[in-house]
Formats: structure tokens, C-alpha cells, sequence
């Protein structure tokens, strides 16, 4: 039984038809040539009994690697007329008797293949006519297989890369202490993913490819795990990123129930969509009446964050980078950051800015109200050591850090 086609191996199809149809052959065929394997992807065939979708032969007893080593010509009307394709063990099943072929070559020149047409009886009319059509349909043949290989070639690069990280227990996790503008003390971390340095990858874009491979839940949680080890190194608070959909998979509610819940902040990014906050909400809702507090990461990047906001009622706002730096000196950015201060102060937020790296940034921040500062300013990513200690508050202040 054959396998369903995709759309673009019925376009090949297609193709192979008007060969096989216009040289009046009984077989033809699209390969895919792995250096030891020849794969028959898509076949057009009067007697599939004898050439079937699928199948694979050894390269190096083909007629197609023959031609492309040039041991044999790319049209062949009478293969009985050449003593090494009748030596090949398709000139004797399904006897082979003419045959034509050309290589399948992508866009950078790699070869993908070969497109060839092939009949059971000798055909002296076979000649250069023949092989220009056939060049030319395999020409088409390779602009619509190229998408599909590229993507194949993404995957394989992706989790060629990810694999030993997954193998090895997931990301590195660095802290980044998150401080109180007012007092300049520390309040609590962020914990931040690192990948290899060699792979020039920010950890945004490494969990975008990590889930376009089905490998995103994985790799997140692992990421949430080895953020979590940190809870007994470390006080304060430690801020876990996660996107929404992972939020919603079992291995999320199965962690989270093993945290100390008022010593975690959960931050959202709001880059990802949502396509169910009753359904996060629902999920969230049991921890965060433990004690998680919800945070909603990079506010004022994008248009989701409101929406984000609204529905969720976070504890948190995180002020995104690109409007917190720089605001010493920028009239705009400040109004944008008071505003954005007023209307999470006035949801019973507390507000975090992220990207400060300079004491006038700091200061300016403060004077709009926000109420925590992230960023070099305070120090970089690193592990748990070389965060300072929290500085202990007197029993009759109010409670430290983000409580609403």
C-alpha cells in the first residue's frame, strides 16, 4: 500500500507523469541520493509490483550513479548495447531495457538526486529531445522539493545542537539580582538560561527553535529545574521564566507543586500568544493562591503585553529594556515608563524595570515610581555566590520585594 503523498510529492507526481507519459516509458521516478543509499521518494509506474514507492537500492549498483559517474550516458535507448549496464542488477530485475536520467541539484548546486524514466523494452527512439524535457521537469522537481530539504536541514541542525544539552540536564543558569531603587538592597534574582557561546544564539531565539522542533517543553522545564535548584542557594525570590503554552503541560504543574511558591515569581513573556487565558488562568490559579506571584515580562515591547495585563491581573510588570534605558535622557520614554508605572500601581502591581545600566537611568526610574531596577547597573548574570545577601528589614516594615 502506498504512503499518502504531501502536496509537494503529488506535485512531483505530476511531473513524473508527463515524463513518463511523453517518453512513452513505463517507469519514472524522483531519488533522493544519501552517498551509500539511493531512495525512491515518488514513483509513477504502469507495474508497481516491480518498482514500488519507498524502495531503496545500493547507490553504487544503481543506473542513476552510473550515469552521474559518467560510466554510462544520461539516455540510454538499448541498455542491452552497453556491458556495464547490463552488468547492474536492474538490467536483469525488472530487466531494465532504456532508461533516462539527470541529476536533481539544489539552489547552492548540492546534488538532491536524480529524476528518471526508464521501460522494460529497448527504444531507439530515445535521444537529446528527450532528455532537455526531462532536465527541464527535473528542474521544477527541484525548486518545489528545496523548501522541504531546507527544513529537514533546520531540524537536524537544531537538534543536532540541542540534544547533548538536553542529554546533559538543560541550559546553564545564571542569576541577576533584581534590587529595590529606594533602598538600592537587593530583593531578589532572575534566573537567565545560557547556551553555548559558540552557537551566537541568545536564549530567546534558542527556545523559539527548541519548540519549532517539538523540543521547546522540554528544554523550557529543564531550564525552570535547574532555575529551581537555586531556591536553596540563595534568599529572596527568583524570578522563572516560561512561555504560556508550557505553563499548560503536566511537567509544569508537577514542578511547581515541589517549589517553596512564596519565593517564586513567574514571569510571562508577553512575545507569546495566548489562546486560552481561561485555560492559563485555571492553570496558575491553585499556585498562585500558595503564594506564586505572576509577572508579565517585556512590557512595552510589543502590543500583547495589555492584553496580558488585563486578563491576568499580574503581581508584577516588568518594563522592558527598550523603554527603561535611556530614560535619564529621553522626555518620551519617561512619560511612556510613568504612565506604564501609574497604571500597574494602580492594578496593585508592583513594577520591575529591566536593561538599567547606568545610576542616572536609576535614578530617573525611581523618580517615576517604578520600584524595582535590573540590569549591569547591578550587577551581571552569574551564579548564586556572587549575589550579595539580602539586607534584613525591620520586623515592623512592610514585606519586602513584590507583595501587592
Amino acid at each position: 500500500m502506498r504512503r499518502k503523498r504531501s502536496a509537494a510529492d503529488q506535485q512531483i507526481a505530476d511531473l513524473l507523469v508527463t515524463a513518463k507519459e511523453s517518453l512513452d516509458l513505463s517507469v519514472a521516478f524522483l531519488s533522493r541520493m544519501d552517498g551509500t543509499t539511493q531512495h525512491l521518494e515518488v514513483v509513477e509506474t504502469s507495474v508497481p509490483v516491480l518498482v514500488q514507492e519507498g524502495a531503496k537500492v545500493r547507490q553504487d549498483s544503481s543506473f542513476c550513479q552510473a550515469i552521474l559517474d559518467g560510466r554510462l550516458p544520461a539516455v540510454i535507448p538499448d541498455v542491452k548495447r552497453f556491458p556495464a549496464a547490463m552488468a547492474l542488477p536492474s538490467a536483469r530485475i525488472p530487466r531494465i531495457r532504456s532508461y533516462v536520467s539527470t541529476p536533481v541539484h539544489l539552489s547552492d548546486g548540492s546534488l538532491y538526486g536524480t529524476f528518471c524514466a526508464f521501460g522494460f523494452r529497448s527504444d531507439k527512439e530515445l535521444g537529446k529531445r528527450d532528455l532537455a524535457l526531462v532536465e527541464v521537469l527535473a528542474s521544477a522537481a527541484a525548486v518545489i522539493i528545496e523548501p522541504e530539504v531546507r527544513a529537514r536541514q533546520r531540524r537536524t541542525e537544531i537538534e543536532g545542537r540541542l540534544d547533548p544539552v538536553v542529554a546533559d540536564g538543560g541550559p546553564v543558569v545564571l542569576l541577576q539580582p533584581i534590587v529595590d531603587l529606594a533602598t538600592g538592597s537587593r530583593v531578589g534574582a532572575e534566573a537567565l538560561s545560557r547556551f553555548p557561546a559558540e552557537w551566537g544564539l541568545t536564549p530567546d531565539v534558542v527556545f523559539a527553535e527548541a519548540h519549532s522542533v517539538g523540543m521547546g517543553h522540554a528544554l523550557e522545564l529543564q531550564a525552570l529545574a535547574r532555575a529551581a535548584e537555586h531556591l536553596d542557594r540563595v534568599d529572596g525570590y527568583i524570578a522563572l521564566n516560561v512561555s504560556p503554552a508550557t505553563v499548560l503541560t503536566p511537567g509544569f504543574a508537577e514542578l511547581l507543586g515541589r517549589l517553596p511558591l512564596d519565593r517564586v515569581v513567574l514571569e510571562l513573556t508577553e512575545h507569546d500568544a495566548v489562546e486560552d487565558y481561561d485555560r492559563l488562568s485555571a492553570a496558575l490559579a491553585p499556585f498562585r493562591k500558595a503564594g506564586l506571584r505572576l509577572a508579565i515580562d517585556d512590557v512595552g515591547a510589543g502590543f500583547s503585553s495589555l492584553r496580558h495585563i488585563v486578563v491576568t491581573a499580574p503581581d508584577v510588570i516588568k518594563l522592558d529594556r527598550s523603554i527603561a534605558a535611556g530614560v535619564a535622557t529621553d522626555r518620551v520614554l519617561a512619560t511612556l515608563v510613568g504612565s506604564l508605572t501609574t497604571f500597574a500601581h494602580g492594578s496593585g502591581a508592583r513594577v520591575v524595570a529591566e536593561g538599567v545600566e547606568t545610576a542616572e537611568d536609576a535614578t530617573a526610574l525611581r523618580s517615576l515610581g517604578v520600584d524595582h531596577g535590573q540590569g549591569w547597573h547591578f550587577g551581571r548574570p552569574g551564579p548564586p555566590e556572587a549575589l550579595a545577601p539580602l539586607v534584613p528589614r525591620p520586623a515592623v516594615a512592610a514585606q519586602p520585594a513584590l507583595s501587592r
